[in-house]
């Protein structure tokens, strides 16, 4: 009899290291599960967070480069009015011909530095609105990579 309680109570401490062990591995994996999952949920948060940040900018950018664009095209419309007026009011072909030109050039010119102007905003803008992405896409990396480089 005493063989048998003691077979049992041998059987009772090893079902315990067993699945006491087990238990304690699957807390563990449980606590390691969730933790991963608060990361996975602050990372996509402040990745969210970024784009809107980055939305914002271009917003904004965009907006701005439509106001210089419009005031350039009214200024344009502007000085084309000017220039139909001194064309009409020329008093030989030649003074006409050089009114013409003049104001060809004037117009070609202001083309080209206003385009300039606009391509430089648009970049600036551009990186602006991909600095929060950027700083995102970096600290996604360092997350992903730190766990498989330990």
């Amino acid at each position: 009899m005493n063989t048998i309680t003691e077979g049992a109570a041998l059987a009772q401490q090893n079902y315990e290291k067993i699945f006491g062990a087990t238990r304690e591995r699957v807390e563990k994996a449980s606590q390691s599960a969730f933790k991963t999952a608060e990361e996975l949920q602050k990372l996509s948060k402040e990745n969210l967070d970024a784009y809107v940040q980055a939305s914002q900018v271009m917003a904004k950018g965009f907006e701005q480069m439509g106001k210089a664009w419009m005031t350039y095209t009214q200024e344009a419309m502007e000085q084309s009015a000017a220039a139909a007026k001194a064309l009409l009011g020329a008093k030989s072909v030649k003074e006409a011909v050089d009114l013409q030109q003049d104001w060809a050039k004037s117009t070609f010119d202001k083309l080209v530095s206003e385009s300039t102007k606009l391509s430089e905003q648009t970049v600036k803008v551009a990186n602006e609105a991909f600095e929060p992405i950027n700083a995102r896409f970096t600290v996604a990396v360092e997350k992903l990579w730190k766990p498989m480089a330990a």
